[in-house]
């Protein structure tokens, strides 16, 4: 059997131009935030490792929130509906309403946790709705916006009130239940991005892209006072979250900085401190998501790096920590220091190291912006390929990189592979053949009459193998920059779509877009291990154990599945929703640990037990 023994989790959802929220439970010091169809949850006591994902969104999540109790989490996605279910044990769904009629941006929960409000894009007037959450029955009316409406809060204290705003530089005041429009206070410039109650309900505030943060009685809805122009955001406010004691705010901004105020007892805000956010000044060190939870500071980057600092020391050193975004396509396993080390590289050409045991080790950088097809990595050299038709050798120096030595091969790379006895040759195949590349030199590009899928190199280098669209194996001696055909392998029904050597050379494996792996003796040629039919779409990756007694498959059909070579298929492990989306990357890190990654920017280590 398998068991999930950690989840390096991806990063939120990010958009220029958009604040995200970061919601918190303090009771279990806990924050959820959103990616994909999933939402994340993670413990700031230990942010690397404890992550979970709740994953059952049929479209993509914008906002998730924890019940005043903590028991239960109201998530809702771009289609407008919210889904409401049990934060622990198998995350039963309570209840799913459909709510707005376009994406939902924000929700909140009533203090009694019996209502719920949300507010986000729908036709005609309908931006905002609350309603009973074990019902679904509306709880007022909210007229007043013309458009998307980007916040909404509810106060904490009674009486109960309601406040929104959007994108037709309004924050509205509602009064209720049932709720009813009270008044429109038009004192923003641009786009109100955010507004919240304070944890008392005396006041609440808004924050916009006029760089302006207002303060406002929470009773009655007039204006108190504004956060002080002196030491001010020089760039569009994305977000503020008040501290546990009313007394303060956190606000980040465009400008790549986040500032805590004092708020007076006149409403107004004075600068007390500028955090010293890390980055490099770029446009993803843009700060747009943040979060002030019992003595935690937290805040989200565009690029998705979290920094926590200390309330209470905010010049304590802050934690940072980071992730992907997107699809993670590939990634390698292997000692480094005594330490198991995971590379992983995403869609967007990120690639990130992770420490089996400790978690995300930092951020590889990109690799020029360029999408990563695939990599492998071997004597402290990352060899990657990408979309832009090149492939890049990168010294990896302990936890950096190096300078790329750039190859253009001329053609979109479908394949890597390297000589593990002799990684100064590699082989990359095209849609049309291969191109064998000796250091950051093209030897020969070969063109083949079948389409190419697929190919690798034996560990020795003196023997390849390419797959094709025809679903054929042609097998290829190496000699020099030369490849000379040796045999043709047919067994496969569909496209070939990834070829693997066991680390003792002694068999290798093969896969197809029509779900079936192959297990080959290379000596004989003949078919070592059969009816591997047990995926239910295409085979996207493959891996090896490092004694070579055991190959796992990866597929579209969101599953990974592990065979022991000398048993029969049918007593393989299977590993069901790995990925959501779909698994893409595998590799071993010892006998009975294995490491995926997938669509959902996931990166998980799994624990193989008899």
């Amino acid at each position: 059997m398998a068991t999930l023994s950690e989840t390096y989790a991806c990063t939120p959802t990010t958009e220029r131009g958009r604040g995200i929220l970061i919601s918190g439970d303090s009771r279990s010091d806990s924050i959820a935030y959103c990616n994909g169809r999933s939402v994340i949850i993670r413990s700031l006591h230990s942010p690397l490792l404890d992550a979970s994902v709740y994953a059952d969104h049929s479209y993509p999540v914008t906002v998730a929130r924890f019940s005043p109790n903590g028991e239960w989490v109201a998530s809702a996605d771009t289609s407008g509906t919210v889904r409401v279910w049990g934060r622990h044990g198998d995350r039963a769904l309570k209840n799913e309403f459909r709510v707005l009629s376009g994406r939902i941006d924000d929700l909140q929960w009533s203090p009694d946790g019996q209502r719920i409000v949300a507010s986000g894009d729908g036709k005609g007037k309908s931006f905002v709705r609350a309603f009973m959450w074990d019902s679904g029955t509306n709880v007022g009316e909210f007229d007043g916006h013309s458009r998307r409406v980007l916040s909404c809060d509810f106060k904490p204290t009674r009486p109960f009130r309601i406040v929104t705003c959007g994108e037709d530089f309004l924050v509205n005041f509602y009064e209720g239940p049932p709720f009813r429009f009270k008044l429109s206070l038009r004192d923003h410039s641009n786009f109100v991005n955010c507004v919240r109650f304070s944890p008392d309900g005396s006041k609440f505030i808004s924050v916009s892209s006029d760089k302006k943060g207002l303060i406002y009685d929470g009773k009655t809805g007039e204006k108190m006072g504004e956060l002080s122009g002196e030491g001010g955001h020089k760039g569009s406010i994305y977000a503020v979250s008040w501290s546990p004691d009313s007394k303060k705010v956190l606000t980040v901004s465009a400008d790549k900085s986040a500032k805590v105020w004092d708020i007076m007892d006149d409403g107004n805000g004075r600068l007390n401190k500028t955090l010293a956010c890390p980055g490099s000044g770029g446009l993803d060190d843009m700060l747009v998501g943040c979060l002030w939870q019992n003595d935690h500071l937290v805040t989200v980057s565009l690029g998705g790096t979290f920094t926590v600092f200390s309330a209470s020391d905010p010049d304590k050193t802050p934690l940072s920590f980071s992730g992907h975004m997107k699809s993670v396509t590939a990634l390698d396993a292997f000692l480094q220091d005594g330490q198991k080390v995971v590379l992983s590289s995403s869609y967007d050409g990120l690639l990130v190291r992770w420490i089996q045991g400790i978690g995300y080790a930092g951020r590889l950088g990109r690799r020029d912006n360029s999408q990563i097809k695939c990599f492998a990595v071997v004597e402290e050299e990352i060899v990657a390929s990408g979309f832009d038709n090149k492939v890049r050798r990168i010294p990896l120096r302990g936890d950096q990189c190096g300078d790329a030595e750039c190859i253009d091969i001329g053609a979109q790379p479908k394949d890597l592979s390297l000589a593990l006895k002799s990684p100064e040759l590699a082989l990359v195949s095209t849609e049309a053949g291969v191109v064998i590349l000796r250091g950051p030199k093209v030897m020969s590009t070969i063109k083949f009459s079948y389409p190419v899928t697929a190919s690798v190199v034996s560990p020795d280098g003196s023997e390849a193998i390419v797959g094709g669209q025809d679903g054929k194996l042609h097998i290829y001696s190496v000699a020099g920059d030369t490849l000379t055909e040796d045999t043709v392998l047919e067994k496969h029904r569909g496209a070939i779509s990834v070829i693997r050597y066991s680390p003792d050379a002694s068999m290798f494996a093969s896969g197809d877009v029509n779900r079936e792996a192959v297990v080959w003796d290379r000596v004989t040629r003949e078919v070592k291990l059969k009816n591997m039919l047990y995926h239910t779409a295409r085979i996207n990756c493959l891996a090896w154990s490092p004694d070579s007694g055991k190959v796992a498959t990866g597929s579209l059909d969101t599953c990974v599945i592990v065979y022991e070579v000398d048993k029969p298929a049918s007593s393989r492990i299977t590993i069901k929703g790995a990925h959501l989306g779909g698994v893409y990357g595998l590799a071993f890190s010892d006998e009975s640990s294995i490491v995926s990654s997938g669509e959902d920017a996931c990166v998980r280590v799994w624990r193989l037990t008899q």
